[in-house]
């Protein structure tokens, strides 16, 4: 067998393998860059200049409604009086800013129930920081916020506005708490605006809807789903994990000529005794109404999918989005509980001639998964990016195994010497060492042979990894080599208008 997937596993996998955490973006034709070009010194000034007026204008509005009302107040009991319809018109002016930005075409389908007909509005699929425009359609209703996002610069005040739910970080209950705050509002009898939750909890491409949090369904109340789209022929707006950051979208959507949304408002979805009892079901089958209403699929993807991302980057590791679905198939396979590569890992030495040239009997044999499991030939095909039959197996277990095993630079150093190693000695020959560097460091042949001679001046020696260490500890510019990585908070791949993304945060 020449380790190629026959005919039938091609079919097998003919199915395209969604990731809804990555999106490319590029203008593809010269008339868009032109266009584009032109409008950024024509269009886009204008616009900021009046998305700017009316940002001032909301916030001096939401000044005047909080006046006299302190943030324990606003905790405690609804607004009422002037205040209330003075938000809805700070929000109508916040609509007029995105009909600035070019949103000429907001299409509104449906009818938004009321607060005595639905307290909680879901909004998904999530995808970007101008899911903000459904927040102002549905009349500035509470958001689940976090409590940083109080202090920040005028968004912070029209925040407060809406009342929101704030989950604060420093408080190891806050997840308790804030499920507590969303039920007593959704149960009370005071008027209390609706709470706008997004459930997925994350951006997505909207090419499917990944599971839902079950935050939003815990008070067990009727609640109603609301579905965005956003059909325009240049995708702008989507802000995924793997993909363009956010200044990027802003600048490439403030010099469309027009951008479209629209909104849909699904029948009001009251849960059966079971649903009330079980949120997660309740959640889940609500996503299965908003997908059949999308036409999209629903994935067992989470929120917590994209810290596999988050720390993959971290680690730079190559094809970071790819690296979810790898951990999809594997844990489908059995193989993040048999713990088979850190076992292969820890073996004497890698059970395979030529690791770089793997065939796919090999690899179901290494890993011992079945040959004949879809799954198996999913995970191999990842690997097999130019689809020759045969993968480089060391790619395979550095990847698996920094997401896993490494919580500092070193330590993926220190993984990479293990596999690298073929003999099993514990020491490296010249070349194993570049590969070494060139995987986990992205060093490349010269520089790699230069610090290679820097540790030993004999060219036919081998180094070992506490031969590394010692040296890169010597050295100021590998200072960040021990320093220990910590996790990060899932995000987008910029910090550039991290505000706006605050104003839609979800339950956690």
């Amino acid at each position: 067998m020449n380790g190629k997937l026959n005919d039938k596993t091609s079919e097998n996998l003919s199915v395209e393998m969604l990731n809804p955490f990555v999106h490319h973006l590029e203008l593809k034709t010269t008339y868009e860059k032109i266009r584009t070009a032109i409008f950024t010194v024509i269009l886009l000034p204008i616009r900021v200049a009046i998305i700017c007026m009316l940002l001032v204008a909301a916030w001096s509005l939401a000044c005047i409604g909080l006046i006299g009302i302190s943030e324990q107040e606003l905790r405690d009991r609804p607004l009422t009086g002037w205040r209330r319809p003075l938000r809805h018109f700070a929000s109508k002016i916040m609509y007029a800013g995105f009909i600035a930005g070019g949103f000429h075409s907001v299409r509104v389908i449906g009818r938004q129930a009321t607060a005595a007909e639905a307290r909680i509005l879901v909004l998904a699929p999530h995808s970007s920081f101008f899911d903000t425009l459904p927040i102002m359609v549905a009349g500035a209703p509470s958001v689940v916020a976090k409590g940083e996002t109080s202090i920040i610069p005028i968004f912070g005040k029209l925040l407060n506005y809406t009342q929101p739910v704030y989950v604060w970080r420093d408080d190891p209950n806050s997840r308790q708490n804030t499920i507590k705050e969303i039920i007593d509002r959704a149960t009370s009898d005071e008027d209390w605006p609706q709470i706008l939750v997004f459930p997925e909890g994350t951006c997505t491409n909207r090419s499917c809807l990944i599971t839902f949090k079950p935050g939003a369904f815990y008070p067990g109340v009727p609640v109603q789903p609301v579905c965005i789209r956003y059909p325009n022929k240049l995708d702008t707006v989507t802000w995924t994990w793997d993909g363009p950051g956010a200044l990027k979208l802003l600048w490439l959507t403030l010099t469309q000529m027009h951008s479209s949304c629209i909104i849909e408002f699904l029948p009001v979805y009251t849960p059966n005794e079971a649903e009330k009892k079980d949120p997660k079901l309740f959640a889940s089958n609500v996503r299965a109404v908003m997908a059949k209403a999308l036409g999209i699929p629903v994935s067992d993807y989470t929120y917590d999918d994209c810290r596999v991302i988050t720390r993959a980057k971290q680690m730079n590791l190559p094809w970071a989005a790819g690296l979810v679905e790898a951990q999809k198939f594997r844990q489908k396979l059995g193989l993040d509980t048999s713990n088979a590569e850190v076992k292969i890992l820890n073996s004497p030495h890698i059970l395979c001639k030529d690791c770089s040239q793997l065939s796919y009997p090999e690899f179901a044999n290494m890993l011992q998964i079945p040959m004949n499991n879809v799954v198996s030939q999913q995970l191999f095909r990842l690997y097999d990016k130019k689809n020759t039959g045969v993968i480089d197996f060391r790619e395979y277990l550095y990847s698996v195994l920094v997401i896993s095993q490494a919580e500092k630079t070193l330590d993926m150093i220190e993984i990479a010497f293990k596999i690298f190693d073929h003999s099993g000695s514990g020491r490296l020959s010249r070349h194993e060492f570049i590969e070494v560097m060139k995987h986990s460091l992205h060093i490349y042949d010269d520089d790699a042979i230069g610090i290679f001679y820097q540790i030993t001046k004999d060219e036919n020696a081998t180094i070992t990894f506490d031969q590394f260490a010692k040296y890169a500890e010597n050295r100021s510019e590998y200072a960040y080599l021990f320093n220990t990585q910590v996790p990060r908070e899932c995000k987008p791949s910029t910090d550039h208008h991290q505000h706006q993304q605050n104003l839609i945060k979800k339950i956690e």
